[in-house]
């Protein structure tokens, strides 16, 4: 077996297996030096307690070039630190599962499901990069047409200097379908707590006087920009408008024709890291608008952070978005392929897409991790 893995294996720098065994096959293995790391998922600790009295591997574990893994305590926080973390991203397109033996067949569904979820997440760490060379390309043509501005205005980091700890509760307005009945309750209670909208449900607050602190923009496409193409008066006096550094330049005209206060923080991107315009310092692992409006509220020291009309699924009657959506309710319903997944309660089924439940993911990892 030795030999196989070293014909095969020979200078994979990560290797995964499910199943400790006797630990004789990995004393082997980690005498290649090429192996920085092996990663053993293992059902049943009581195996390696044992093993571990009969082989001494303390300086492969003090090295973490052996990392042993009990699979059903493992957490969704566990497993999008491993496959986002070096080396292990780097080297996730050899990924593969291995089983230590014949023996582990016989926990054939446990090892198909640990090794989906960790396809899943080595998969979502490389979307969480971009996968699109033309977008990565329009994000630095933008980035750099709206740097005089991004320099010139108050940075995140005063932002986050003057207004941390102003308030203890966040709400994060988004615009799923569930957000029209929504409204009436947030209207209610908008002076008890700090208000971020997406620039899609910007529009719509104002359409029924619900004034938000902070109206956030991340997404670079020209349409998403004619969010900010309103004259509402004296409804945007003190409001905040927060830009990534990719965002369309159109968006920026819009702000500044109409004199609003605004600030542009770019996204940890490997353009504005090369920069190195660490004075303005970065948005985090923010995929969506939503995440990046709970990415500030925490980073503000808000301690309760609401999210409404963030649906991350179709309405019952097929709407991706409320009715009072500027590109129409009906905007994402057939641009995914539907997915039927769990509702909340548990009770029925609801259809999302892809895209949604990544989203999701990403969500469910911040609150772990905050």
């Amino acid at each position: 077996m030795l030999n196989t893995y070293n014909d095969k294996y020979l200078l994979y720098p990560v290797l995964y297996f499910y199943g400790f065994g006797n630990g004789i096959l990995f004393k082997a293995l980690l005498q290649n030096k090429n192996h920085q790391h092996i990663v053993v998922f293992e059902k049943d600790i009581e195996i390696i307690w044992i093993m571990f009295h009969i082989l001494d591997f303390s300086s492969e574990l003090q090295s973490a070039r052996l990392m042993v893994l009990e699979n059903d305590k493992l957490q969704a926080q566990d497993y999008t630190e491993l496959c986002s973390s070096k080396p292990f991203f780097q080297f996730s397109r050899i990924y593969f599962l291995e089983l230590m033996s014949h023996y582990y067949e016989r926990f054939h569904e446990d090892v198909l499901e640990l090794n989906k979820k960790l396809a899943e997440n080595f998969k979502n760490s490389i979307v969480s990069h971009g996968n699109d060379p033309l977008d990565a390309l329009q994000g630095i043509e933008q980035f750099v047409y709206n740097l005089p501005q991004m320099i010139t205005h108050p940075s995140y980091k005063e932002l986050l200097s003057k207004r941390k700890n102003l308030s203890d509760t966040a709400i994060i307005v988004s615009t799923g379908p569930s957000l029209t009945k929504q409204l009436p309750l947030l209207k209610k209670y908008a002076s008890k707590a700090t208000i971020f909208c997406a620039d899609s449900s910007y529009p719509i607050l104002a359409k029924h006087g619900i004034k938000p602190d902070y109206v956030c923009m991340l997404e670079r496409t020209e349409l998403t920009a004619e969010f900010f193409n309103h004259d509402f008066g004296e409804f945007d006096k003190d409001i905040v408008f927060i830009c990534a550094g990719v965002v369309h330049p159109k968006a920026i005209e819009y702000l500044k024709g109409r004199n609003r206060k605004y600030l542009i923080i770019p996204r940890y991107l490997y353009f504005p890291i090369y920069i190195k315009l660490k004075y303005f310092d970065f948005l985090y692992n923010t995929p969506s608008v939503a995440h990046m409006a709970c990415y500030l509220s925490l980073h503000l020291n808000h301690k309760n952070i609401i999210f409404i009309g963030q649906d991350l699924a179709y309405a019952e009657n097929g709407n991706s978005h409320p009715d009072d959506y500027q590109n129409s309710a009906n905007y994402e319903s057939q641009m995914y392929e539907h997915i039927l997944t769990e509702a909340y309660g548990g009770k029925k089924e609801i259809k999302t897409h892809e895209v949604w439940i990544f989203f999701k993911q990403i969500l469910e990892a911040m609150i772990i991790k905050y």
